[in-house]
């Protein structure tokens, strides 16, 4: 009897993992998406300063289009940037505890901030669906675009961030408990 219960907390660990990797998988093409926004960005600036500054004609669209873009890159980075261990870390403490010690307090640490994120996911979303249905515009220029995609954006970047809180919860989890094989890594 011990064995097979020992099979199915095996397959629960593979099951675990898996939801990981698939995790990892979205996070790595939101980063891939957020890449991709990049060279379009510096486009829109360097036509904005040849306008401006050769031609004494400036855009009514560039600063709006830059800082959309460029909150875009980093909102849809973000959980690319943890699944890939690119974030500020508290390492004097990784240094002197034991490896299952920290991954326990990292997976408490990812679980509040997952609790958190879904919070401000939700709040997100609901003022999103506020903009699009009064269609309020941004405010900030004379071109004045609908605000709507930006605040989806935001959604989906924080809930793309909330969802990779949970695979390194769970991926902590997995080390706290000693069923992580011992590749993974906080």
């Amino acid at each position: 009897m011990p064995r097979r219960s020992l099979r199915m907390e095996d397959r629960g660990a593979m099951t675990l993992t898996t939801l990981v990797e698939l995790i990892n998988r979205i996070s790595l093409w939101s980063g891939r998406v957020s890449a991709v926004l990049v060279p379009p960005l510096v486009f829109a600036m360097v036509y904005e300063v040849v306008s401006r500054y050769f031609f004494n004609a400036p855009t009514q669209w560039a600063f709006e289009v830059s800082y959309m873009m460029m909150g875009t890159i980093f909102l849809l980075g973000l959980s690319y940037a943890l699944s890939v261990d690119q974030h500020v870390n508290v390492d004097f403490l990784h240094a002197k505890l034991p490896r299952r010690a920290i991954a326990t307090i990292d997976a408490i640490g990812y679980a509040i901030l997952a609790v958190m994120l879904v919070w401000l996911t939700r709040t997100l979303i609901f003022n999103a669906i506020n903009v699009y249905n009064t269609g309020e515009g941004s405010g900030l220029s004379a071109w004045n675009p609908k605000i709507w995609p930006y605040r989806v954006v935001y959604a989906v970047g924080f809930a793309l961030f909330a969802l990779q809180c949970v695979a390194k919860t769970i991926q902590n989890l997995l080390i706290a408990l000693g069923r992580d094989g011992g590749e993974a890594r906080s």
